[in-house]
């Protein structure tokens, strides 16, 4: 326990510089505690004011006094018998709270739509900078933006007006925090009137600060906000820069839409240029901000309170820093040391006062007081002269616990003057400051680096001429370590991420706990918001991010021994934000320069810019449509357009994720109507008619008519002779027709293009011609040489050019007879004949085979896909046939067919089919199964253009006993079949037959189980009954037999009645009943299972009859008798059922032929 030792006196609440409107605002606090109890006096401009205070030395102020008279700078001192403390000099200044002078209602002021303009507020001026709102009548705010904003000054600063500025009641508030107290000025009337004419865009120009250069002081640990309102149309944008170094985010901020530049806690090395920068489409405006960073006094090392016994040496050291420069001077109690006698035991070097050989005397509080012209700061240190014996205050046998890698101080704390001195000991290993990880500190305490677990020993501390010592216990444990920190991730917005964390801590110590933080602020997850998602292994999901979960994301793991931190990002990446701010200038007739700002690029650059385009005007071109595209560092675009329209443009943007919301469209701008610039292209004839020609051309765009009353204006005149005279007409589209032109007359036209406003550039002339007619001459000479069995070689002479009249497109060659006519673009000519020199070969062409009747012929044409060259076609030369099979076809291939009639005038139009054989079938191999209680469905897809097959079902009841049943053959066309006669409630298994394939299903209702097994159930006990009953009923039978015996009856009698019973039995059907009687009600299942069964035997046949449809369909029923393997369990007797037709099982014969059938036409 400390023994009791008397306490100079420490000030524990200190006074604050502040403004006082009131005598209640004089409040200056100064309490101190101290043993005895200290007494407290005020100094105010250094002279003493009012009484000596006691217990509490607080300053207040009299309710007799005036305000003003407490204007000053105050101290406070606290005095005891071991010395006197002193407070920090604060300054007091009083004034009257902040009223408005009476103001005359301000004029309506009056501007055109884009000026600039500042509102003033001008509030009562104040030692305490008031609040400023601009709100209006109602008390709402004044919507700020980047085009209206507040300065630091309070004023309200337009870049440009709009229409909707125009308002009645801009107020100024001013909010005077200290004082309790709002001031609304008067309210503030504008009128913007919309300009008639288009709005001027001008370059920017800064309104704050003036001119291009200023310069700041600021003080460190001081927050500096530099301002920058420009005016200008468009709004401009502003951006910040530093010219020494890049602007660090963690340093300084943007605020009021980036007017502002916050500097806050400013250190020398924010010391240095900056500019803003205001940009536009006209241009753009600099200023530049020279800062210049000073510094009040602050402490870089301070003197401790100490004990000491007489004859120690003190050194009370006492540094200071600031710019300039700080002076260090020092007082004892309050007093200069310069005013007080000198001591040769006592000096000052460099801040540090050094007294020698102190006495009980010395004993007083020194006080150590830095100062320059930024302010002043003072220390209170106590020096106590007094002889303790010594102590140890730590207890003894202390565990410290810590983990590797970490510092460790073993305390070993002590009293008594002199200050005891200490040692400290290792078990088993020596004195501690041996080892280079271990240092004492000046008060006794044992400091220990790096520990590892070789540190883990008994410690003890001693201290020296005593016998006084303690020990302490030292544990290391392993580190705690992030073996999986998180990832700097990029992610797209609407995404979820991870964040992993993955940790591993020492087994002795307990869970840690994981605490996630985003750009240093702590996460918290809960049960009722899904957006954080801690796991056990230290991870982090969130889910859905957005752009504001960007940030920096930094995991700790804590346990009560050390704690480690990781740090990850999460860059949300999405398509970048719409461009904006979209402006029309230097509109010109035919051109105009679209600018735009550009909208926020989501963490991933805008690679370009895209311009789309509307016109009204043109009703094809009336949608929005991609004009261009530029590079992300284009914001202002020149665009040519076409007359008399009306245009709306808008911009997207693109990044690496995609392509943004367009803008919003910028106002329409309308081009004045022009004549054409462009002819029609294409100028051609199409003439039909012998005596006319068709002059037809390609149609311009509606946009290109540039102006209203667009038509054609067509020219022709004959081109030989080049006539000098043209003839002329207008038409609003193609085609124009000129009648009364001759046949095959070339002519020079022309078509150009005609508004109101005039005409479009002088055409070049074309040459056309009016209609053809048909050719007047046939060749001559015509020959024909045989040059092998299957080709001839026909020969003749042209026919003049004059005759043709037409372009001649070439001659057509007639067999068999071998005749040559002309060709154009008209009929043929007449034919000449020739006639063959040997017997004619009927052959094959390259291309087509053609045989020539006389008379009517009927053709089939085999195509084949695949086969590029001839096509294969065969001829029949019977007039009267209708139907023609192809043997031999192959069933894997599609066929064309073509069919066609010659005569001697020529081909007939072919009529055309496709078609192939049928190929192999197959048993279904995919089928679906829909289970009832005694029946189940069973539906398959039956395969394209295959045969019918004929499979059958095998089915087994999955319980003990079960046989395989076997259903009548089905044909794999049906595509159904139902199974029926099944046990409720049972699982069954299914195959297929022929087949491997097999499946499992269920019925529906109640399962029937089996009895149990009994004795009464064995088959030995059933035999024993039967036997006692049948001896029984013998016994009755000779009993019987015996009594009758014993009676009278008649012989004859009993003989008819033998005979009588004898004529109901036919011959072999001893026991057997009929199959014409009558079955009682419990026999009459079994009848009529026994009628179905001789049914169904009585329908089995031999033969097969199947009918096929023309596509190859079997259609009709089965005739004969059928399957003896079909089961009669199934419905196979009786009339077909459309649920399970009788369909016939196909031929297994592969077939090769077609049959088809041709009418007559």
């Amino acid at each position: 326990m400390l023994p009791a030792v008397k306490q100079a006196p420490k000030i524990t609440a200190q006074p604050v510089s502040h403004t006082a409107f009131s005598l209640d605002d004089v409040n200056l606090a100064c309490e101190a505690t101290g043993d005895p109890v200290p007494s407290f006096r005020w100094v105010k401009d250094g002279e003493e004011f009012r009484r000596e205070l006691f217990e509490s030395g607080t300053l207040t102020a009299d309710d007799k006094e005036d305000l003003r008279s407490y204007q000053g700078s105050y101290r406070c001192y606290v005095a005891n018998e071991l010395g006197t403390a002193v407070s920090d000099l604060v300054h007091l200044i009083t004034e009257p709270i902040p009223t408005l002078a009476k103001e005359k209602r301000q004029k309506r002021r009056s501007f055109e739509e884009g000026e600039s303009t500042v509102l003033y507020c001008n509030p009562p001026k104040s030692s305490v900078t008031p609040k400023i709102h601009w709100m209006d009548m109602q008390l709402r705010h004044i919507p700020l933006n980047e085009r209206v904003t507040t300065s630091l000054d309070g004023n309200l600063y337009f870049a440009n007006l709009l229409d909707s500025d125009s308002r009645e009641d801009y107020t100024c508030n001013a909010y005077y925090i200290n004082a309790s107290v709002i001031l609304p000025k008067e309210p503030i009337s504008i009128s913007v009137t919309p300009s008639n004419s288009v709005v001027k865009n001008r370059r920017p120009q800064l309104q704050r600060p003036a001119g291009s250069h200023s310069s700041y002081l600021a003080l460190r640990g001081q927050t500096l906000t530099l301002e920058c309102i420009p005016e200008g149309l468009p709004t401009p944008e502003v951006r910040w820069e530093r010219m020494d170094s890049p602007l660090s985010p963690a340093r300084v901020r943007m605020l009021n839409y980036e007017h502002w530049l916050q500097i806050e806690s400013v250190s020398e090395g924010d010391d240095g240029e900056y500019t803003c920068t205001a940009q536009n489409s006209q241009g753009s405006v600099k200023h530049h901000y020279a800062i210049t960073v000073e510094a009040a006094p602050y402490w870089t090392r301070r003197p401790e309170d100490q004990l000491y016994a007489p004859g120690e040496t003190v050194r009370l050291d006492c540094q200071a820093e600031g710019i300039p420069t700080p002076n260090i001077t020092w007082s004892i109690n309050g007093v200069p040391i310069a005013g007080t006698d000198s001591d040769a035991r006592r000096h000052v070097s460099s801040g540090t006062l050094i007294l020698t050989d102190v006495q009980y005397s010395d004993t007083a509080v020194y006080q150590c007081e830095a100062t320059n012209k930024h302010g002043n700061i003072l220390v209170n240190t106590q020096v106590h002269v007094v002889e303790l014996p010594p102590q140890i205050l730590t207890a003894d046998g202390l565990v410290y616990k810590a983990t590797e890698g970490q510092a460790v101080l073993l305390r070993c704390r002590t009293f008594g003057s002199p200050q005891p001195k200490v040692d400290w000991e290792i078990f088993e290993s020596g004195p501690a400051l041996a080892n280079a990880k271990m240092s004492q500190t000046s008060d006794g305490n044992l400091q220990i680096s790096d520990v590892s677990e070789d540190d883990s020993n008994i410690y003890t501390c001693s201290v020296r001429h005593s016998n006084r010592s303690i020990s302490a216990e030292l544990e290391v444990l392993n580190r705690t370590t992030i073996v999986d920190p998180p990832q700097d991730l990029r992610v797209l917005r609407g995404d979820d991420a991870v964040l992993q964390c993955k940790y591993t801590v020492d087994h002795k110590l307990k869970q840690p706990t994981i605490q996630w933080k985003k750009d240093k602020h702590k996460i918290t997850s809960s049960a009722n918001d899904d957006k954080y998602t801690e796991y056990a292994d230290g991870s982090l999901k969130i889910t859905d991010v957005q752009m504001e979960d960007t940030g920096s994301y930094s995991c700790e793991i804590s346990t009560k021994l050390d704690s480690v931190s990781a740090t990850g990002s999460i860059t949300v990446q999405d398509k970048p934000g719409s461009p904006h701010s979209l402006e029309l200038s230097e509109r010109k007739e035919r051109r105009v320069t679209l600018s735009w700002m550009p909208g926020a690029e989501n963490n991933s650059p805008v690679s370009e810019y895209v311009i789309e385009k509307k016109e009204e005007q043109n009703p094809e071109k009336g949608r929005w449509e991609e004009f261009r595209r530029v590079l992300q560092d284009i914001r202002h675009l020149e665009i040519h357009l076409q007359p008399y329209s009306t245009y709306h443009f808008r911009v997207r943007a693109v990044n690496g994720i995609g392509m943004s919301e367009p803008s919003p469209p910028s106002d329409s701008y309308s081009t004045p109507a022009a004549k054409p610039d462009m002819n029609p292209e294409n100028v051609t004839t199409v003439s039909t008619d012998s005596d006319s020609m068709v002059i037809t051309w390609q149609e311009l765009e509606q946009r290109q008519f540039n102006g209203p009353g667009f038509k054609y204006k067509i020219y022709w005149r004959q081109a030989s002779g080049r006539s000098p005279h043209w003839k002329e007409s207008s038409a609003s589209n193609p085609p124009f027709i000129v009648n009364g032109t001759g046949t095959f007359i070339p002519f020079e036209i022309k078509v150009q293009a005609v508004n109101e406003l005039g005409a479009g550039p002088e055409p070049d002339a074309d040459i056309g011609y009016s209609g053809e007619d048909l050719p007047l001459e046939a060749p001559s000479e015509v020959s024909v040489t045989e040059l092998n069995k299957t080709a001839v070689l026909v020969r003749w002479s042209p026919v003049s050019m004059e005759s043709v009249r037409g372009h001649l497109l070439g001659y057509k060659v007639h067999k068999p007879s071998f005749i040559v006519s002309a060709l154009g673009s008209q009929l043929e000519i007449p034919q000449a004949e020739g006639k063959v020199k040997s017997r004619p070969v009927l052959g094959v062409t390259h291309y087509k085979i053609l045989f020539i009747l006389m008379g009517f012929c009927s053709v089939l044409c085999l195509a084949v896909p695949g086969i590029s060259s001839a096509q294969l076609m065969e001829s029949i030369n019977l007039p009267l046939v209708d139907e023609f099979t192809l043997k031999g076809l192959n069933p894997r291939i599609q066929y064309h067919f073509k069919l066609r009639a010659l005569t001697t005038a020529g081909d007939g139009e072919p009529i055309e089919m496709e078609g192939a054989t049928l190929l192999d079938g197959d048993p279904p191999s995919a089928i679906k199964i829909e289970a009832g209680q005694t029946s189940v469905n069973v539906s398959w897809v039956p395969g394209e253009r295959q045969r019918n097959f004929a499979f059958s079902f095998r089915y087994l009841k999955k319980s003990v006993g079960g046989e395989w049943e076997e259903s009548e053959k089905v044909n794999s066309s049906q595509a159904f079949y139902q199974l029926q006669g099944l046990t409720p409630g049972v699982q069954y298994h299914l195959q297929i037959r022929p087949g491997n394939n097999s499946w499992e299903f269920k019925t529906d209702g109640p399962e029937l189980h089996e009895l149990p097994s009994s004795f009464a159930t064995q088959g030995w006990f059933i035999g024993l009954i039967s036997a006692m009953v049948l001896l029984l009923l013998v016994l009755l039978i000779l009993c019987y037999i015996k009594k009758s015996k014993g009676g009278k009856y008649s012989v004859k009698d009993k003989e008819e009645d033998q005979v009588d019973g004898a004529r109901t039995m036919k011959d072999g059907e001893f026991g057997e009943y009929n199959d014409n009687e009558k079955c009682s009600i419990s026999q009459q299942s079994v009848c009529e299972s026994k009628r179905s069964s001789n049914d169904s035997l009585a329908d089995y046949g031999d033969s097969v009859d199947i009918q096929f449809n023309e596509d190859g369909s079997f259609i009709g029923q089965y005739s004969g008798r059928k399957d003896p393997n079909s089961h009669g369990t199934h419905g196979s007797s009786g009339t077909t059922s459309p649920v399970n037709p009788n369909m016939p099982p196909p031929s297994i014969s592969f077939p090769t032929s077609v049959t088809g059938f041709l009418g007559p036409n």
